[in-house]
């Protein structure tokens, strides 16, 4: 067994493809469509291409008190490893990025929080 696919659940699937490819940084794998939605999926220019992330409808009455939920109390929707975490915030920041925690240590890991505009927070780590 393999993890290959993920989802984030998104306010509307073309703001994300336009953040997680233009300010993130990642590439479009799959768009297609599905019902009333699409099959949008992006994936990682560092990582194995076959590791996706569905950017996927948050439309569900269910899925959007979840992700309010989650929001409202700081938790993250999604983390993502960096490199060096200082570097990725700084060019993060340079795009436009709203930090709800900066870069902080906690340990043996230093992490950082900020708004993917989609109705989500987002994690970055350094381990």
């Amino acid at each position: 067994m393999k993890m290959q696919l993920s989802s984030v659940f998104v306010d509307d699937q073309e703001k994300a493809l336009k953040f997680y490819t233009e300010v993130l940084g990642f590439a479009k794998k799959h768009d297609f469509p599905v019902g009333a939605h699409r099959w949008l999926t992006v994936v990682s220019p560092e990582g194995p291409e076959d590791v996706e992330l569905l950017l996927e409808p948050s439309d569900n009455p269910a899925t959007q008190a979840f992700k309010q939920a989650l929001f409202e109390q700081g938790i993250a929707a999604r983390a993502f490893s960096v490199g060096d975490i200082q570097q990725e915030a700084a060019r993060l920041e340079k795009r436009g990025v709203v930090f709800t925690m900066p870069p902080t240590s906690m340990g043996a890991v230093t992490i950082a929080v900020f708004d993917d505009t989609c109705g989500n927070l987002i994690q970055i780590y350094q381990v």
